[in-house]
């Protein structure tokens, strides 16, 4: 592995384990047996590991957002697409944590984030309007417009809401489980607008994700 790859490879592990404002320069040349002068060669400082990171998420999620081209959606597809969400949430923890304050602090990286969530919403409503159009959601009561918006909010501050919502003294670490209820979130948006076809399958992949609440801290 390259050593710049490394360093970020590093940089998201300590970020996602420690919490980010707490991970220096320091910290990460020194997880890597590194010099900091060898880390600075690579990356001026934090805020461009930081960027780069961003970057490799943003182009991820577009990369599995995306509707196939000639053919309709299939229940392949959708699983596909909560199994990426739920390593998403995982993989970058640390961003969905922080995300206020590490764009608040790089006023370049906000604005690019930004027209990435716009691309994300639009995205998701062409794939909420593939499900209506393959026949597993009803036509007459889903909006694809509402469920692309309100999944991109459930899917980017689920992470938030455990921290400051579910975590406490007892439970004071995210686990995978937790993220998978995040999914589940997503997920259950359409039980009342499945059709009888997609219904089964569905309701599966909701048992697949499923954890209860009170079983992470909260009653």
């Amino acid at each position: 592995m390259k050593t710049r790859d490394r360093i970020l490879q590093a940089s998201l592990q300590l970020f996602n384990e420690q919490g980010e404002r707490a991970v220096t320069t320091n910290h990460i040349a020194a997880h890597l047996g590194m010099s900091p002068g060898n880390l600075y060669y690579h990356f001026r400082n934090k805020q461009q590991i930081i960027a780069e990171l961003v970057a490799r998420y943003e182009a991820e999620v577009e990369g599995y957002l995306q509707v196939p081209q000639g053919r309709a959606l299939t229940l392949q597809d959708k699983a596909h697409y909560l199994e990426s969400i739920n390593q998403g949430l995982w993989q970058y923890r640390f961003l969905l944590r922080d995300l206020e304050h590490l764009v608040s602090a790089d006023p370049e990286m906000a604005e690019r984030y930004r027209q990435f969530s716009r691309r994300c919403v639009q995205s998701g409503q062409a794939i909420y309007q593939g499900l209506v159009d393959a026949g597993f959601l009803c036509a007459k009561r889903a909006n694809p417009e509402a469920l692309a918006l309100n999944s991109w909010l459930l899917m980017t501050s689920w992470v938030s809401f455990l921290c400051t919502t579910v975590l406490d003294g007892e439970q004071s670490e995210l686990t995978p489980a937790m993220l998978r209820r995040g999914v589940y979130q997503v997920l259950s948006q359409e039980l009342g607008l499945l059709t009888e076809q997609a219904r089964p399958a569905i309701e599966a992949l909701l048992a697949e994700y499923y954890l209860p609440l009170d079983g992470i801290g909260l009653s």
